[in-house]
């Protein structure tokens, strides 16, 4: 890994941001490959210039010129790999409806045909260009096997697991070397489907195993225009998290009850936590001092020295660029008040 790409060893709390970024409206407006490029130019550096630690590419490497209200969770992934098929029919669309696997997405991201593989999958390409534009230590996600299986209808593995770990294979084939100093693996359906919780541990931990730098596993429990997706509690996720083979772990935690807090002291020491201190669903502004005293609530609750990430709940895509930017800010300033820096 290149010196650049070391991460910093102080202060003691770290901030970070989960993912995604508010595409900027002139890429939208003008989309181009050097446009793409100099978008994430931009939002790393306004991450760096608010003085966010760890910041990430903003997801733009995932930015559709066809499709800019979205930010590929799912569909750049799905789309790219060969054996799926992306055109969708009637009776793809019925037979998805009958899964019941995810109540708020009606249609299915494509129909698995045949055996998959890498096809047009290029994440080392893709990271390439956003540690081009990087001067300093970067973030790379990358979603869960086990979330993009539930967005498919299958009809060759016959089998969810079987499927699953088909994913989680190519994607372990991908991340072998990324020239990032974290990669991270986001999963927001496994909140809701605790039950699931083995099969899904051992998908990202085939992912996890390859990562030869920072390894991190982001949990939350959905956002899309402000609402909630999943409905649970981290106490049915304790022994699914400490499954994983990360270093460290990113969780929603600023909407949720205080009281689960409480519940994070199970999981294992070796695994470093990070607790999510803005809440991305409202456009409420919060203050250093709101920061500073969910961090306060959160060490107590937990413990001294489990702490070591603070960031948003989740990405910050959904939100406008103004409030995204304060927010950041925020987060920076109540850390900084917290340990009097």
């Amino acid at each position: 890994m290149n010196d650049h790409q070391a991460l910093p060893a102080s202060p003691r709390l770290l901030t970070t941001t989960v993912g995604s970024y508010p595409v900027p409206e002139w890429l939208i407006a003008a989309p181009s490959e050097q446009a793409r490029l100099d978008a994430t130019r931009v939002v790393i550096n306004v991450q760096r210039q608010l003085g966010v630690d760890l910041p990430t590419d903003g997801e733009l490497y995932r930015f559709d010129l066809n499709h800019p209200e979205t930010n590929g969770m799912i569909d750049y992934f799905v789309g790219a790999m060969s054996g799926v098929r992306k055109g969708v029919g009637r009776s793809d669309w019925e037979e998805f409806a009958g899964l019941e696997r995810m109540a708020f997405r009606r249609k299915p991201a494509g129909v698995v045909t045949g055996p998959l593989a890498e096809g047009s999958l290029n994440l080392l390409a893709d990271c390439w260009i956003a540690v081009s534009a990087s001067p300093g230590p970067l973030k790379f996600t990358v979603t869960s096997p086990y979330m993009l299986a539930r967005t498919l209808v299958d009809h060759h593995y016959a089998n969810f697991e079987a499927l699953t770990m088909a994913i989680a294979d190519v994607l372990a084939d991908q991340v072998r070397s990324l020239p990032c100093a974290c990669i991270q693996i986001d999963e927001a359906n496994i909140t809701g489907n605790p039950q699931s919780g083995p099969l899904c541990a051992r998908a990202i931990n085939r992912v996890l195993d390859q990562v030869q730098v920072e390894r991190a596993v982001h949990l939350c429990f959905g956002n899309y225009g402000g609402q909630t997706i999943q409905k649970g509690h981290w106490r049915l996720l304790i022994d699914f998290i400490n499954s994983l083979h990360a270093h460290h772990v990113i969780l929603e935690m600023a909407r949720r009850p205080v009281d689960e807090l409480d519940t994070l002291r199970g999981i294992d020491e070796r695994i470093q936590l990070g607790i999510g201190v803005i809440d991305v669903k409202i456009n409420p502004i919060e203050s250093g001092e709101d920061v500073a005293r969910r961090i306060e609530d959160a060490e107590k609750r937990i413990g001294p020295g489990r702490i070591r990430w603070i960031h948003p709940d989740c990405g910050l895509w959904m939100l406008r660029r103004s409030v995204a930017d304060r927010k950041l800010e925020a987060m920076v300033r109540g850390r900084n008040l917290y340990l009097g820096l």
